[in-house]
């Protein structure tokens, strides 16, 4: 039986050319058949992908989907998952942490979304990075050491990522770190049922094979001076992070059960945290306020606690007895408010479905103004006004609606509402706002050599620290080789390499030595090809979305718990998807910017100028080229390229 159509089609076909209401019959006799002149040609663009422009830390995206689909071939002796995995790590070394929790700004941006749907990106990665870990890929030494010695203190995202890329490029790395264990937040901020240990750790494993050293238990400006780190090492890298929470900016707040989501976490993953009061009020909005509500749900409460047992102790560092151990846990009443109503919150949506699917409350457009505590000082609520909030030129703006107050009873309060730079021993670096001032090129301002990046930067995702360290290691690299810091591309990502890919299937180019006009004779450059990766995003409205049909995303599996389940299951909720699944997603890349061999041009060209490359000088996103002394400019086969690599040019 089929499937009626309203029940797979969600959005109207977008892609007409024409609208309701054009009557005009538009005649391209004259562009089509006047050959006695070429305003304009096609030219072939390489331009950045949204998905890959909207990826904080800058990874091939189109180019390793591009790879699991089949339509980018891997070397002789290299397997598909290998080579897209080598593809996709240029950027980012955790990509099965990331492709478990990150929030995945490249599907916001997928081009897809004007079809259907999004192109599970981050399912793909999570696939690729669970078979790197099952087959235990490597990443490449270097193959030349150049006696450089980088320290770089902070062990999470941003350092792990800049230690990576550092070690790539020769240098010996030595990572420091407060911590017993390295991950930083993906370690001490991120529950284990959303990012297990074991995959954290040989992720990490991985990075410290390139013959990364370590320093743990160690802190930067207290047991180890700057002076001493600049004296022993050629360049630094700060990856401070932003580890201390913030406190509620309301009276009352200073009450010993009222904590932060960072000490929360870190109390949690470092095993101190066994259960929770019978009331817990999350402030937040956040993912990091969703993580902390789950793992409420999951600890519960239990009753006749003794005092010294009390979940803000365990919080404060203090060692309590195993009453967790002993004692039935009971579920915990958990309740997240936002300033902002649940469908404008920052968490990401599938999170939040789940937190309501596991019973915890949330109540929208409430701004904290108080904490009730009782006459030993505990607070006993937290005291909440309705309120409108709307962001204004990037500041907060909340406006509370006065006489709706109401109190949350509460054995536990967690804010959850940002984080800050512990600058103790390092005020040096301070700029007065709890961050750090640095250029383009992330080195610190008035300080060659020293380099920075992740939270203490800007909080953000921990896919955007990952992007600070590589940017951060380049302008070190460039440092350490006593090049000028070259301003940074508009478009800072990883760019699929045509002419790599063409010397990888042993095409060679030669040298110019003299002026040339016109390429298309001569092997020292790609004829009529632009790499724009650097400065252009295509837009869907570059692309012929009428090439593309209607295919449904695969998901991969999320166990939905209830209230009762959660209660004290700490299992992964996120399962991988199979790898024809994988493969079948990635074939839904529209491949925004670059071709992949459609034969749309070489079909629908009138005067036969567009002509398929023969198969040894052609290879990915070089499959097409034209025949000026053929090509009449009539823009056929811009019109029906469905991934906007075609554009008219060279007449004006």
């Amino acid at each position: 039986m089929s499937t009626p159509l309203e029940t797979t089609v969600t959005k109207p076909l977008n892609f007409r050319r024409y609208k309701d209401g054009d009557d005009k019959v538009r005649s391209w006799q004259k562009e089509i058949f006047d050959a006695s002149h070429s305003h304009k040609c096609p030219t072939y663009i390489q331009s950045t992908a949204p998905c890959q422009g909207s990826c904080p830390a800058g990874e091939d995206i189109r180019g390793y989907l591009n790879i699991v689909r089949g339509i980018e071939k891997p070397p002789a002796g290299v397997t598909w998952q290998a080579y897209a995995f080598g593809r996709l790590t240029e950027a980012n070394p955790f990509p099965s942490v990331m492709g478990r929790v990150c929030p995945a700004p490249c599907e916001s941006g997928c081009n897809r979304n004007q079809v259907e749907d999004f192109v599970g990106i981050n399912s793909v990665e999570h696939f690729l990075g669970d078979y790197a870990i099952q087959n235990k890929l490597a990443f490449a030494k270097a193959t030349v050491q150049t006696g450089k010695k980088v320290a770089v203190i902070g062990a999470g995202p941003a350092g792990l990522s800049a230690a990576y890329q550092l070690a790539r490029k020769g240098h010996a790395v030595t990572i420091f770190d407060e911590r017993a264990e390295l991950g930083g937040m993906m370690r001490y901020g991120i529950p284990g049922f959303r990012t297990p240990r074991d995959v954290l750790d040989a992720e990490i494993q991985r990075i410290l094979d390139l013959g990364v050293t370590t320093r743990m238990n160690c802190r930067i400006g207290t047991d180890i001076s700057m002076d001493a780190i600049r004296a022993e090492f050629d360049a630094v890298f700060l990856g401070l992070g932003a580890q201390s929470g913030r406190a509620l900016p309301v009276d009352g707040a200073d009450a010993p059960n009222c904590v932060t989501a960072t000490s929360f976490l870190k109390a949690f993953n470092d095993g101190r945290l066994r259960h929770v009061g019978k009331r817990v009020v999350v402030v937040g909005g956040g993912d990091t306020s969703i993580d902390v509500a789950t793992v409420a749900r999951r600890l519960g409460h239990i009753d006749k606690i003794h005092e010294s047992d009390r979940p803000e102790h365990a919080i404060a560092g203090h060692v309590a007895h195993d009453v967790a151990e002993v004692s039935a846990r009971q579920g915990a009443e958990v309740t997240l408010t936002s300033v902002f109503a649940i469908d404008k919150m920052q968490a990401t949506k599938h999170e939040v479905e789940q937190a309501l699917a596991e019973g915890i409350t949330m109540r929208g457009g409430m701004a904290p103004i108080g904490v009730v505590r009782d006459a030993d000082g505990r607070a006993t609520a937290l005291r909440v006004i309705r309120c409108e909030a709307k962001l204004a030129g990037g500041r907060l703006e909340i406006k509370n609606i006065e006489g709706t107050e109401e109190d949350l009873p509460a054995d536990l309060i967690v804010s959850a509402i940002g984080q800050a730079v512990d600058f103790t021993g390092l005020e040096e670096f301070n700029n007065g706002k709890g961050a750090i001032n640095t250029d383009k090129n992330y080195q610190v301002q008035g300080q060659p050599g020293c380099f920075v990046g992740g939270d203490v930067v800007r909080p953000h995702l921990l896919t955007t620290a990952i992007g600070h360290g590589a940017i951060a290691a380049d302008g070190i690299d460039r440092f350490l080789q006593n090049e000028p810091l070259e301003k940074r591309p508009k478009i800072d990502v990883h760019t699929f390499d045509l002419k790599r890919k063409m010397l990888e299937k042993g095409y060679t180019f030669s040298e110019v030595h003299e002026p040339i006009r016109g390429t298309d004779k001569s092997t020292a450059a790609i004829h009529n090809f632009d790499n724009r990766s650097d400065r252009y995003v295509i837009s869907h409205k570059e692309l012929f979305l009428g090439h593309f049909p209607y295919v449904a995303r695969s998901r991969r599996n999320t166990v939905t718990l209830t209230a009762e389940q959660a209660l004290n299951n700490f299992e992964e909720r996120l399962q991988p998807l199979l790898e024809a699944q994988a493969v079948a997603e990635a074939k839904r890349c529209m491949s925004c910017g670059q071709c992949f061999e459609c034969d749309n041009c070489v079909v629908y060209c009138p005067q036969v100028a567009v002509f398929k490359v023969p198969k040894s000088k052609s290879t990915t996103g070089r499959y097409v080229d034209t025949d000026y002394a053929k090509c009449i400019g009539c823009h056929i086969c811009a019109d029906v390229c469905p991934t906007g690599y075609i554009q008219m040019g060279l007449g004006d």
